[in-house]
């Protein structure tokens, strides 16, 4: 081997990293993103999941049990339910994570030693934000009780347990971690391959000159991009029914919501993330600059959108930034509509969220393409 020939080799490759601080400024920051989302927004105690109460008690002891739930960091209190039936659907819209059931005798029941059973209704189709806040309510009957049996003096009553936390496991009474894993997988492909692909698929056109002779063409610069992205809708279809099948048949992941909702929706989110890719192919001259972008948009939208981990165990400033990912509103529409068995009409935000996004990126992925010609 000689050494003269590979120093000159090593110099000329600093020397073409010098020449591309485009290439250098993301080869710095991807590592220091990655210390930062794993470091500050990945936790794996899941707290602060929103929590609504029937109380039918409205008494001193339901009251103090209430606070007695909130002061272990795992529930957050919204908006009371007015019923049964209101607590239930709060929790199908995914407006509340955990309801708790307080019944109208709980009070006079502790007074006389009988044994007075609160209902937990928690929304299993996360295994691990449910697991978390089943123990914590657990926790909390069992204080209780160990504190009113204590302040019993003998008799048969000491020896029942005063108040029985029943828990209901919702969607996932098993908690399999498939049934949560598969719809976000389905989430997840359609984002990153479809934007990769796209991205890679404009500028690898230019690279080749192919791209030049579209732009001579009398298409229209809109007619261009949406000619680009039709093919890949209907990949996206095929991928997304795919794996719903395959779900369905080896994991026993449950479709319980209408199908066809779910594929309009699912448009939107298709069409959002071609977008995206659209407008990254329009960030580099070159297949390696794009795809160093797409990975600076991809790693925050594993981490961030509640794929892998609950983001009820994130700190504001990632649960804020989590909100600007098509992903994080698409994850929880599949899976209420999958695993819930709601409709549109129960998660029509997260829908009119990847309306948006859908005009924003296409938008944007135009008037980038536009000012790139000039």
């Amino acid at each position: 081997m000689n050494r003269a020939r590979l120093l000159s080799m090593v110099r000329k490759e600093f020397v073409q990293m010098r020449r591309d601080p485009a290439t250098l400024r993301l080869m710095l920051a991807v590592p220091v993103m990655q210390l930062l989302i794993f470091g500050f927004a990945i936790r794996t105690d899941v707290r602060n999941l929103p929590t609504t109460v029937f109380d039918q008690s409205q008494t001193a002891q339901s009251r103090e049990l209430v606070q007695r739930l909130t002061a272990t960091g795992n529930f957050v209190l919204t908006a009371p339910a007015l019923s049964y039936a209101d607590a239930l659907s709060r929790v199908d819209r995914g407006t509340a994570r955990a309801a708790f059931v307080i019944p109208p005798d709980y009070a006079s029941d502790l007074k006389r030693g009988r044994t007075t059973a609160v209902q937990v209704l928690v929304d299993a189709s996360d295994p691990t934000a449910s697991q978390n806040a089943i123990a914590a309510a657990q926790m909390v009957g069992q204080r209780i009780a160990v504190e009113t049996l204590q302040a019993r003096l003998g008799g048969s009553a000491a020896l029942r347990q005063p108040v029985d936390m029943r828990v209901r496991p919702l969607y996932n009474p098993a908690l399999k971690s498939s049934v949560f894993v598969v719809p976000g997988i389905i989430g997840m492909i359609l984002s990153n391959i479809l934007i990769i692909i796209t991205a890679l698929s404009l500028v690898r056109e230019r690279e080749t000159g192919t791209l030049e002779q579209l732009i001579v063409t009398p298409l229209a610069r809109s007619e261009i991009m949406i000619g680009k992205i039709a093919p890949y809708v209907l990949i996206g279809y095929v991928q997304m029914t795919t794996v719903l099948v395959v779900g369905h048949l080896v994991f026993k992941v449950p479709v319980r919501g209408p199908l066809l909702e779910l594929y309009v929706a699912t448009f939107l989110f298709i069409v959002a993330n071609l977008g995206m890719g659209l407008f990254i192919s329009t960030l580099g001259r070159n297949q390696a600059q794009v795809t160093q972008s797409a990975f600076l948009f991809l790693l925050p939208n594993v981490l961030l959108s509640g794929f892998m981990f609950p983001r009820e165990a994130m700190p504001d400033p990632a649960r804020w930034a989590g909100n600007l990912l098509p992903l994080t509103h698409y994850l929880q529409l599949i899976r209420g509509i999958v695993l819930k068995g709601v409709g549109l009409r129960e998660v029509w935000p997260q829908t009119l969220a990847l309306l948006a996004f859908a005009i924003t990126f296409f938008g944007l992925s135009t008037l980038r393409f536009r000012k790139t010609l000039e």
